[in-house]
Formats: structure tokens, C-alpha cells, sequence
């Protein structure tokens, strides 16, 4: 499954975020990996971050990830840079933005 997330920085912590996201730790990825992510894409429109995550179940990626140190680690890193996430009620775990309209859906591939 692919999810979309919409998360908005700190003002001014724009540079600050995307070097911290220049190599993360190994540590992080494989915490990531064990928890079902297969990849995470991040762009950036100002203090606007937007996320495309490829995993096997959000919610589940989600709860082990909450309970890893690894990544209880970055959050606490990122707190300086990020200052929410926008909810959604009907989006995965409350964070997936609202799918639209995908491409390959439309024409079977």
C-alpha cells in the first residue's frame, strides 16, 4: 500500500530538516524495514512536507514503530524541525492524506 502524509516545520527549520534527512541513521532504516516500510519519499514546498510511504499496513508500521527506540530516537530529533502532521479521520492511522485519483488504477496496470 502506498500512503500520502502532509506534515508542516517549524518556521526557519527548512535547512536544518533536510540536512538532518541528508543520510539517516542505519539504525532508523532498519527499523523501518523491520516494520513493513519498503520506502519513504519526502518533498518540501516551504514549511510544507509532503510524504509518500510504501508499506505493507500503515497501522501496524506505525504501532512497532512507536515502540522502537531507533526511531523513538529521530522523532525525538525531528520534534526541533517538524511541528505537526495534518489528521485526516479517514486516512490511515489519522495522518494519510485522502487518495484522490492514481494513474495506474485507472488504466489497470
Amino acid at each position: 500500500m502506498r500512503i500520502a502524509l502532509h506534515s508542516f516545520l517549524h518556521p526557519g527549520q527548512e535547512l536544518g530538516y533536510e540536512q538532518a534527512h541528508r543520510v539517516v541513521p542505519d539504525e532508523l532504516v532498519v527499523a523501518l524495514r523491520r516494520a513493513g516500510i519498503k520506502d519513504w519519499a519526502i518533498w518540501r514546498d516551504g514549511e510544507h512536507l509532503f510524504h509518500v510511504v510504501d508499506c505493507d499496513d500503515f497501522d501496524a508500521a506505525q504501532a512497532a514503530l512507536a515502540e522502537d527506540p531507533a526511531n523513538q530516537r529521530w522523532q525525538q530529533r525531528m520534534s526541533a524541525y517538524v511541528a505537526r502532521f495534518a489528521e485526516n479521520p479517514q486516512g490511515a492511522a489519522g495522518m494519510g492524506l485522502r487518495h484522490v485519483w492514481t494513474l495506474s488504477e485507472q488504466v489497470g496496470e
